[in-house]
């Protein structure tokens, strides 16, 4: 695998993506990436102009649009709840109706609603035992996470049968199956994981490629908001997109088809770097 995004201007011209959660942090810079990689991307989330966004922090569905046509792609704007089946059926039949699906980037993800990056609004600490958490993070990492990357990715793939051809990436928590510090994200993060390898296995005959991708520290607009975080290790939101754009154009990503892979350790691999021109390494966590 020794392809580079850099190696073709627009290596994705041509191809049409699905990037969920995509108003702000990791979705926004893979639809960015994507973007300027040459491809159409429908941009989705529950953010959109004019309205109150997802606990105020800036970003809309129609900025990364806009910002994705302006990198050289074609970005379309597409309100959609993950949450709500019916919105994204509807989704997955314009598209169709609009042409065809190349890549699916599952990146929703409601579990760090009303989390200020120490406590929850009802004062519960991220690392507080699971007794103590309330059920609501089972709604937000689960409903809103886990369960939206199946749905989304079941409507996807009667989009790509046809085609012999596609690539589901879901977006991850992840360090080597190591403890992740809360019983429910852990929890969700590992079956994201898990689907993973799954989805990979049905679809092997298809050729539809099924991976996990996690980053490290990423700069979201989330993180920034939050007091008292040392960004000194962190890494841009497009770093991530970076490697997604790479496994999109590399013609043998069937072989890492059910695995979960790092930014870090793409980056070494397809040689590529952040905004910054720094190779972040993969995160890893301290010994729990």
């Amino acid at each position: 695998m020794d392809i580079k995004v850099s190696d073709h201007p627009k290596p994705l011209r041509g191809k049409v993506a699905v990037v969920t959660g995509a108003s702000r942090g990791a979705g926004r810079g893979i639809a960015l990436v994507l973007g300027e990689a040459g491809a159409t991307v429908y941009v989705t989330g529950r953010s959109v102009r004019g309205s109150a966004t997802t606990d105020h922090l800036p970003g809309t569905i129609e900025e990364t649009a806009e910002a994705v046509t302006a990198r050289g792609g074609v970005g379309i704007p597409v309100r959609c709840d993950a949450t709500q089946d019916e919105q994204v059926e509807a989704l997955f039949n314009r598209i169709q109706s609009d042409g065809q699906l190349d890549i699916l980037v599952n990146n929703a993800w409601g579990g760090y609603e009303g989390y200020d990056g120490k406590n929850w609004a009802d004062g519960t600490e991220f690392f507080a035992p699971f007794w103590e958490q309330s059920l609501q993070r089972w709604e937000g990492m689960f409903n809103a996470g886990v369960r939206s990357h199946l749905v989304a990715s079941r409507c996807a793939v009667p989009l790509m049968l046809s085609q012999q051809q596609g690539l589901i990436v879901n977006t991850i928590a992840w360090d080597r199956d190591k403890y992740l510090g809360n019983l429910f994200y852990d929890m969700a993060k590992h079956a994201i994981a898990r689907m993973t390898l799954a989805m990979a296995r049905d679809l092997e005959a298809y050729k539809i490629a099924t991976v996990a991708v996690a980053p490290g520290f990423m700069r979201t607009e989330r993180v920034l908001d939050a007091p008292d975080v040392d960004l000194a290790q962190t890494e841009s939101t497009e770093y991530i997109g970076r490697a997604i754009a790479a496994l999109a154009t590399d013609p043998n990503v069937l072989e890492l088809s059910g695995t979960v892979l790092t930014v870090g350790d793409l980056a070494v691999e397809y040689g590529f770097t952040d905004i910054d021109g720094r190779q972040i390494a993969a995160f890893r966590l301290e010994d729990m």
